[in-house]
């Protein structure tokens, strides 16, 4: 747990470049570190034209914001598309309610957001396009399972 006050500037943060699948590509500023920060992390994403971030997902047990600072694009819901520009705040709650999947729909500007998180530690991670579930404890271990993996609690015993 980090009990100092952060006092930073974008331009003083060197980034983490992710470029791992097709269809996402992103630069991630962290502002806190999320194995310093028992309350919230914070971090600036810019996403590159044309990419997302992150797939479609929702979390159990911690609350996301985004602040858009510059570009434009949508943000995929768990039932529809809603268009985001420079000044939209957009809060995702715990739950199903709170799916989203944000993409850059621009094909020459990149879009940078400000991240604000809640870190409830562990959280679930649900991905409903892939059907899949993460398990997410922060600064130890991030785990990935099918939902149709499910198993009898006794299994193996």
């Amino acid at each position: 747990m980090n009990e100092k006050i952060v006092k930073t500037n974008i331009e003083t943060i060197t980034p983490k470049y992710k470029n791992e699948h097709e269809g996402y590509e992103y630069k991630k500023y962290e502002v806190t570190k999320r194995n310093e920060f028992n309350q919230a992390y914070i971090c600036f994403y810019e996403i590159m034209p044309g990419k997302a971030s992150f797939p479609k997902h929702y979390h159990s047990y911690n609350t996301e914001c985004f602040y858009i600072i510059e570009g434009s694009g949508i943000i995929q819901t768990v039932d529809r598309e809603l268009p985001i520009k420079k000044g939209d705040i957009i809060v995702f709650p715990c739950g199903k309610a709170g799916t989203h999947k944000i993409i850059n729909t621009s094909m020459n500007q990149n879009l940078l957001y400000i991240d604000f998180d809640t870190t409830n530690s562990p959280d679930i991670i649900h991905y409903i396009d892939s059907n899949k579930i993460g398990v997410i404890e922060h600064g130890i271990s991030s785990t990935f399972f099918k939902e149709a993996d499910h198993v009898d609690y006794y299994e193996g015993e």
